[in-house]
């Protein structure tokens, strides 16, 4: 794979499919990716995203996440970090992760955690917002690349890509065009961020 030896690295957390990060994948395999991903790690031990990694020649591994449904527990929380660490990453990328990230795991990377969610925040954050969009009856919606912090689906926005609704959409369709938007905006947002974002370091900075 062709990087940039300066790139950053990144681990890739998910728990379905891995279409994001197959996306993020075959950006960072350009020869002007200023990013690599060195690590993907799953909750489900028969996730798609971990055969759709080690196909690419990604480490991959499921980490068992404990006692809770929603989220990590605190000994889980522990092996993520301590997985991360050792593949000594700078950024975590959330492609599809479905548990809340809170407390200790931001704190060992601060600012630097990322998700993609798949509506035009802050408008309907949460599950399922591609149905949420439909069901009050946005003529637009897209997906947002943001920072995670303790809430859900507020932390400091990078970048957003706006998805129109058809007349004739269903949840289906609406949520394939939205995730093509997510394929499109996520390798840039990472490709910025290994150059260098100013927001990002003016929160580095204090």
């Amino acid at each position: 794979m062709a990087v940039n030896s300066q790139s950053i690295r990144v681990g890739v957390l998910g728990s379905g499919k891995g279409s994001n990060m197959v996306a993020l994948a075959e950006a960072a395999a350009l020869p002007d990716a200023s990013f690599k991903l060195v690590t993907v790690i799953s909750d489900t031990v028969k996730a798609g995203i971990l055969d759709r990694a080690r196909e690419r020649g990604i480490p991959a591994t499921f980490i068992d996440p404990g006692q809770f449904r929603t989220k990590l527990d605190a000994a889980a929380e522990a092996r993520y970090v301590a997985a991360l660490r050792e593949a000594n990453v700078d950024y975590v990328a959330l492609a599809g992760f479905m548990r809340i990230l809170k407390g200790d795991f931001l704190s060992a990377f601060p600012q630097r955690v990322i998700n993609i969610h798949p509506s035009l925040l802050p408008a309907f954050p949460g599950l399922e917002s591609w149905k949420q969009a439909l069901a009050h009856g946005v003529k637009v919606t897209g997906c947002t690349v943001h920072v995670v912090d303790a809430g859900v689906d507020t932390g400091t926005i990078l970048a957003q890509q706006v998805v129109p609704v058809m007349d004739d959409d269903t949840s289906d369709s609406l949520h394939e065009r939205i995730q093509i938007a997510e394929r499109m905006v996520y390798p840039q947002v990472m490709n910025v961020l290994g150059r260098g974002s100013a927001i990002l370091k003016t929160d580095y900075d204090k």
